[in-house]
């Protein structure tokens, strides 16, 4: 087994650590979720906390973890028998984002339900993470469905399968750990609401700190049981304070005075329900343990806001996340210290913010501003300039975003789960059986017994029983809704600079982001000026980066339309072979007047032409005006296999359902 990175030997990264350690000495805290770009060491300090927890009483040969003190009466492996008991470390199980339902919350034997009676189960991850940790990375990109099985056994400690009729329970109690990167999209509002903490952590600016990082990464890879040995006093420091803190937990107490601050506090950022203030009281108290007091202080109940409420706040999905720290300060000095006491001239023992040993790392820089970096002011390192030459104008500021009809793609697709078009998928309305292929995932319950029942009599079946074979199985074919690529091809040359035009375009494609982001969708954006086109948004779902590309992106110069045309053509391709399943709908958005390079008209209708080859869903808003229209983007429309729509039709509520319509007249066709 490899040697973990010690958790100690983590540089910066303060509020990432200090959010594991709490859950560590109080897994009511409900887990964290560590959010951030790419390298930051998320994964490395999630994997380094598991050599921390203590070591857990577990009843000897039972799958899930019983504690001998006071076993759950409903294991399936019970009932126990009293002394038979051991020790082992505390557990850290991954879920890879790939796993099925059975892996996550484990496997019913249906064969030997039905013909046995029997309730044969095996265990999955959630049995597996039983009083331990279990990780989740990259759990923005973990299907929904997996989602609310792991949320919902993580807030209820249990987990339950049920499948025809047969039901398994079991306990599952785990402190829960998920990281992602925003870039590659965000969790849905409720689901974010489940996880207790939240981080957001950002690389170091500082040389010093990046320097340290660089160099005991390297000492770690050069020899790591070493660099373990080097920090075993550091970790053993940690551990025992881990166990002190968990120990003097049920002594610390929350007084009125802070009971009053955390009221406040979520009232003051309009926070939904009552969660928050339930995680808010948890995490002050175990910051108190953790700092060695038995009183909750001023201090303790700001650091919990900064955890626990960045993540539930009520905002606007362009909205940059975190909280306002002057308005927290504002609420806290209002409604006083907890029971009359602000605890500013307390010595509150080791800081939270230190060395999570107790010790400050000398080593480690001061904490810069994390988000100064995250975040690009609009037009910072934007798109490529074009030879638009002097035509080039200012970006055009987007129209308010306004709610879309719902868009889909028509016929059957077989996409991700997700919220849009119709598709064959592993949870929704059945609609069929058929045999399985592989193992049986949804068991077609009366299509089984029809094909098991004429051969009784030949199977000899005496009892009340069912003689039940594998060649009776039949799976059951479900519709659902999947995710769709929706794909914006937008003229911005010169003849489309006009600024109401352009601010209403990048309005409807805001608005069809925010409903993708709802829908489960992916949405991209290629733009065409002067003499090129670019991708100036890869397929995506994440709603803040997409915002900022929009906003800062540029008008002005020629039409390259056959450009614009070749370079979604190869986004699609190249999305086809990332992901085969998602079908794509391509809107187009221009006055058709193609100007760029030799024969440009007769370009753009070849370019075309390869969409209708390929039966991509697509449509083209027409944006030419003046009293002269030469129907140039209707005539691109019919070589895209599509329908033209004009401008006027480009209005606050019909761009989407404009699709939709576009999209049932196909069908009707």
């Amino acid at each position: 087994m490899s040697t973990p990175f010690p958790f100690t030997a983590v540089v910066g990264q303060d509020d990432l650590r200090l959010a594991l350690l709490l859950n560590a000495v109080s897994p009511a805290v409900g887990g964290v979720l560590v959010r951030g770009e790419k390298g930051t060491a998320k994964s490395t300090a999630v994997r380094a906390l598991s050599a921390l927890v203590p070591e857990v009483d577990v009843v000897s040969g039972c799958r899930f973890s019983c504690d001998p003190a006071s076993p759950d009466p409903a294991c399936p492996d019970g009932p126990h028998e009293a002394g038979a008991s051991g020790v082992r470390p505390a557990r850290m199980v991954e879920l890879p984002v790939g796993a099925s339902e059975d892996r996550l919350v484990g496997a019913l034997d249906i064969e030997r339900a039905l013909a046995e009676g029997v309730k044969a189960f095996e265990p999955g991850l959630l049995a597996d993470a039983h009083r331990g940790i279990l990780y989740v990375d990259e759990v923005n990109l973990l299907h929904d469905h997996l989602v609310d099985l792991l949320l919902d056994a993580a807030a209820m400690g249990a987990s339950y399968v049920e499948r025809e009729g047969v039901s398994v329970r079991h306990a599952a109690r785990f402190l829960l750990v998920g990281t992602m990167n925003p870039e590659e999209g965000e969790l849905r509002p409720q689901l974010l609401d489940r996880f207790g903490l939240t981080v957001e952590v950002a690389a170091s600016r500082e040389p010093d700190q990046r320097v340290e990082v660089v160099r005991r990464r390297l000492a770690y890879d050069d020899d790591p049981a070493g660099f373990a040995a080097r920090w075993a006093d550091e970790e053993a420091a940690v551990r025992a304070r881990i166990v002190a803190a968990r120990e003097l937990l049920p002594s610390v107490r929350l007084g009125d005075g802070a009971l009053r601050q955390i009221a406040a506090t979520c009232a003051a950022f309009e926070v939904d329900g009552m969660r928050a203030d339930i995680v808010m009281a948890r995490t002050a108290t175990a910051l108190a343990a953790w700092a060695g007091r038995t009183d909750v202080l001023a201090e303790d109940v700001r650091q919990a806001a900064l955890l626990a409420l960045p993540h539930r706040r009520r905002r606007n999905p362009f909205d940059a996340p975190g909280l306002d720290e002057d308005k927290l300060d504002e609420t806290l000095e209002e409604f006083g210290g907890p029971d009359g006491d602000d605890g500013g001239d307390d010595d509150p023992g080791p800081g939270p913010g230190g060395g999570p040993g107790g010790q400050p790392e000398p080593d480690d820089a001061p904490r810069g501003d994390g988000d100064a970096a995250a975040r690009p002011e609009a037009g910072e390192g934007g798109e490529p300039q074009s030879s638009g030459g002097a035509g080039e104008q200012s970006p055009a500021r987007a129209a308010e975003p306004f709610r879309t009809k719902v868009l889909s793609v028509p016929g059957l697709g077989d996409g991700a789960a997700g919220r849009r078009s119709r598709a064959r998928t592993e949870h929704g309305r059945t609609t069929g059986a058929r045999r399985p292929e592989g193992a049986l995932t949804k068991l077609h319950l009366a299509a089984t017994v029809r094909a098991a029942a004429p051969h009784q009599r030949a199977r000899g079946r005496s009892g009340p029983g069912l003689v039940v074979r594998r060649d009776d199985l039949r799976q059951a074919t479900r519709e659902g809704r999947e995710g769709n690529l929706v794909l914006f091809v937008v003229d911005a040359s010169g003849s489309m600079a006009a600024r109401q035009r352009m601010g209403a375009v990048k309005g409807a494609v805001l608005s069809l982001l925010l409903d993708a982001y709802q829908r489960r969708d992916k949405v991209g954006l290629v733009t065409f000026r002067g003499s090129a086109a670019e991708v100036a948004l890869p397929p995506t779902s994440s709603v803040d980066a997409a915002a900022v590309r929009l906003e800062s992106l540029p008008t002005g110069g020629r039409t390259p339309l056959a450009a614009g045309l070749l370079r979604a053509h190869e986004v699609l391709r190249v999305e086809r072979l990332r992901d085969p399943a998602r079908r794509a709908l391509v809107v187009v958005v221009t006055d058709g007047r193609a100007t760029g390079g030799p024969e440009p008209v007769a370009l753009a209708s070849r370019a075309a032409r390869l969409f209708a080859a390929d039966e991509v869903a697509s449509v083209v808003v027409d944006c030419e005006s003046g009293p002269v229209r030469l129907g140039l983007a209707g005539r691109i429309a019919g070589e895209l296999g599509g329908t033209a729509v004009t401008l006027d039709e480009l209005r606050a509520d019909s761009i989407a359902g404009l699709v939709k319509d576009v999209q049932g007249s196909r069908r009707a066709a």
